[in-house]
């Protein structure tokens, strides 16, 4: 079945896109880089702050890289006011976004201008495709750093439970990172697959670690023998442990919190299944989780690595792949290899 597919891997900065045609080869597929929706927002609340406009924000629960906008606005002395779906981009405690300020309001006061929140604005696509000249995709999917709704809890033991969710509920599956339906937890994600029509969704870490099993030497060689697959992101790092289509550990950090020498230290004690949860979590980052290592696996020896700040491993014995033959669009390529896996698995 020849099915276009947007795909979108949005982060902070930016957003990779690929507009992938199967009847193409991927480097023939158009792709974009483009600002992520988080800096578009801000840039137009910016524009209202410098003109002293009241601000209604309003829509959908989107990247928290929008909120230093909104602070900006609120120093500026000038009025704030939000739907309650739109303020959960600033916190998950309603109560502390009414501390910053900010009111809530499920309509836009008089003298108020509406600002729209959401990763995936249908209509500004919409006009980019119609810019672009290319026809609508016949599915969307997309991925986004979700951290999930936990109030009154730490965000880091919160988000932790998606990959303990992965190694228990999901069986170590790699296709079950990509979610049919997201979790009602992740409410990020679940906002982000309302706005793109029900397509399948994933947490950007995930996505990226899938991108690298696009790679068909690398999934063929985690047939054969176990693999670690990492993605040093710009504010997290996430590593997996994969063997014969199985996820035996997961490793989660804040890039920042490593350099080169202890991020490597970590990853041997990984592989070999002696660091702790606990040992991690103390360092202020998330946690690691494995299963009993097989023998077979072999030690999961070969290293491979993607994400944008992966020089940080390049003086050690690691391979740094490309999927598709461009590694920013690692996470766009390993929805489509989620999206493989699971039609695979139906089978």
């Amino acid at each position: 079945m020849n099915v276009t597919t947007l795909c979108l891997d949005i982060g902070s900065g930016t957003q990779d896109v690929l507009l992938h045609f199967p009847d193409r080869e991927p480097e023939n597929c158009p792709k974009f880089v483009l600002p992520s929706p988080a800096l578009q927002v801000g840039r137009r609340i910016a524009a209202l702050t410098s003109r002293k406009q009241p601000i209604w924000l309003h829509g959908f629960n989107m990247g928290g890289g929008v909120t230093r906008f909104v602070r900006a606005h609120l120093k500026a002395g000038l009025p704030v006011s939000t739907q309650t779906s739109a303020a959960y981009t600033m916190g998950d405690d309603l109560g502390r976004v009414e501390a910053m300020g900010i009111t809530l309001s499920e309509t836009c006061p008089e003298g108020f201008t509406p600002v729209l929140f959401a990763d995936f604005d249908r209509q500004w696509w919409e006009r980019f495709f119609a810019a672009a000249e290319l026809d609508w995709p016949d599915r969307i999917t997309a991925c986004v750093q979700d951290h999930g709704f936990h109030p009154g809890t730490s965000n880091r033991i919160g988000r932790f439970k998606l990959w303990e969710q992965l190694l228990g509920e999901g069986l170590g599956q790699p296709e079950s990172l990509l979610f049919k339906k997201a979790p009602k937890t992740m409410t990020r994600l679940v906002d982000l697959q309302h706005c793109i029509d029900g397509g399948p969704v994933a947490d950007t870490g995930a996505a990226a670690v899938l991108g690298a099993l696009f790679v068909d030497e690398i999934e063929k060689q985690s047939r054969t023998q176990g693999i670690t697959l990492v993605n040093v992101g710009n504010s997290h790092t996430v590593a997996f442990l994969l063997f014969n289509g199985q996820i035996f550990g997961v490793y989660e950090h804040h890039t920042g919190l490593l350099d080169s020498q202890r991020l490597w230290h970590d990853l041997e004690a990984f592989r070999d299944g002696r660091i702790t949860h606990q040992a991690v979590f103390d360092a202020n980052g998330h946690g690691c989780l494995t299963l009993p290592l097989p023998e077979e696996a072999q030690g999961f020896s070969p290293v491979h690595v993607i994400g944008p700040r992966r020089a940080v491993l390049e003086k050690y014995n690691a391979s740094f792949p490309s999927p598709g033959g461009d590694m920013m669009l690692a996470g766009c390529f390993g929805l489509l290899k989620g999206i493989a896996l699971q039609q695979e698995s139906e089978k």
